[in-house]
């Protein structure tokens, strides 16, 4: 049987299957594929909630710490400068400063948690410049001297990372933030050419996390919301199929949800389809893909750009919203040491790099530490991440290793420390500035 037969038949086996479904099966699984569908854009609004007012910029002037609940998966590495934009009236201009050099980006995302575009070094260079930001719909003209990016929804996130090496560079980085300039285009070019003083971003936030707020939301009160978000910030024109399998479940935009009007059984049924994907994410948490023969996994998914593949949206929002595309960080994930064991803090562990398998980065790496929720641990030197703008001590062959224990190492391994918890955690290895081809799914680096 040759490979198209053998397709042709899997497919056929499969759509009888499908057509063997109960229809409370098929309104389960519905349900399942549109709550990861609609999760993203959920997530983005009652992440929004907790920010500044539309298009200004928040800055934060300090790493974050084990307090820090705004963002899954912070990181120690830059300084952050956020900004949500409305683009629902006109384009909001951004304006850049010469940075001289220095390593930053600006992330756009449209609501749905696709990246748009990525002005910075890598793409712009680091000389000064300006970009206007244009919601769907709108007609009209530009300044010249401003490079148009087109946004498909009217809400976008601006998520800046300004290189920040370890906390005797907060000052310089400072400087570079204030150059970060936000307006509408009906103010331009009289419009502040700084940034307006904002308060500094609290880390330290009681409450629920905002993956908590979405969680506890009852299925009716999920798709309502999201109902309502969908009038402003419509789906993907590939989105199509699945917009028409909302339809088709009750849920339209800018119109209340009620599981109840599926019947009895359809509202059971969905409700089962949504505690089904909601544990699809649960577990996300604790999970980083299959890992390769040297315990890590990722490296090569096309984060920050999906397409259709709205589980994986899902999962990335869930477990690092606003992570960045693979050409311009790589991220590796690792949960277990050489023998597939748990990593934990009862144990004390040597991350080691040959002189050769060092990353290659053309910005910067680090190592990142986290506890099972995705969160910086507390430690005795509030050391979160460690990497080589850290002031390091390489074997004398080369190479590296770093200590990844509760106590200290030792006087003269406290440089390479970094400091564990009493439970389990996780590891990222984060590749700053580097492009995707250089490294493998398991974990090595490709030659």
């Amino acid at each position: 049987m040759s490979p198209m037969t053998k397709l042709l038949v899997f497919l056929l086996v499969l759509t009888c299957a499908l057509e063997a479904q109960t229809p409370a099966a098929q309104v389960s699984e519905t349900a399942r594929q549109a709550y990861l569908y609609a999760y993203p854009l959920v997530l983005m609004e009652f992440t929004r909630a907790k920010d500044f007012p539309a298009n200004d910029f928040a800055h934060l002037h300090v790493f974050p710490d084990e307090h820090s609940r705004r963002v899954v998966r912070p990181n120690a590495d830059t300084l952050y400068s956020s900004a949500w934009l409305d683009l629902s009236r006109e384009p909001v201009l951004l304006h850049v400063p010469d940075t001289k050099g220095r390593y930053y980006l600006m992330q756009l995302m449209d609501a749905w948690t696709e990246t748009i575009s990525v002005p910075g070094k890598r793409t712009t260079g680091t000389e000064e410049g300006w970009f206007a930001i244009v919601g769907p719909g709108w007609k009209g003209t530009l300044p010249a001297r401003a490079t148009r990016i087109d946004c498909p929804t009217n809400m976008a996130w601006l998520l800046g990372r300004t290189q920040t090496n370890t906390a005797s560079d907060y000052a310089a980085v400072r400087a570079v933030q204030k150059g970060y300039t936000l307006m509408p285009l009906s103010l331009y070019p009289d419009g502040p050419r700084k940034t307006r003083t904002l308060p500094n971003v609290s880390l330290r936030e009681p409450g629920l996390t905002p993956p908590q707020v979405v969680a506890r939301l009852s299925p009716d009160e999920f798709f309502s919301k999201f109902a309502e978000l969908l009038v402003k910030d419509p789906p993907h024109a590939a989105d199509g199929p699945m917009v028409e399998k909302l339809n088709a479940l009750g849920v339209r935009a800018g119109q209340p949800f009620e599981a109840q009007k599926l019947g009895p059984e359809g509202a059971k049924a969905f409700d089962q389809g949504v505690k089904s994907a909601a544990a699809i994410l649960d577990q996300s948490v604790h999970r980083r893909g299959t890992p390769g023969p040297t315990g890590w996994s990722g490296g090569t998914q096309n984060v920050g750009r999906y397409g259709t593949n709205y589980a994986m949206r899902a999962v990335v929002a869930r477990i690092g919203l606003g992570a960045n595309p693979p050409e311009d960080a790589v991220y590796l994930a690792c949960g277990q040491d050489a023998s597939g064991a748990p990593l934990t803090g009862d144990k004390a562990y040597v991350l080691h790099f040959d002189k050769s398998q060092l990353p290659v980065v053309r910005a910067f790496w680090s190592v990142t530490m986290y506890d099972e929720d995705g969160y910086f641990i507390a430690n005795p030197i509030n050391r979160f991440a460690i990497g080589d703008r850290d002031d390091l001590k390489y074997n004398q062959d080369g190479s590296l290793d770093l200590y990844i224990q509760r106590e200290s190492p030792g006087k003269e391994k406290e440089r390479n420390w970094l400091p564990g918890p009493a439970g389990a955690f996780n590891l990222s290895l984060g590749c700053i500035g580097q492009a995707r081809r250089f490294w493998a799914a398991d974990g090595r680096r490709r030659r």
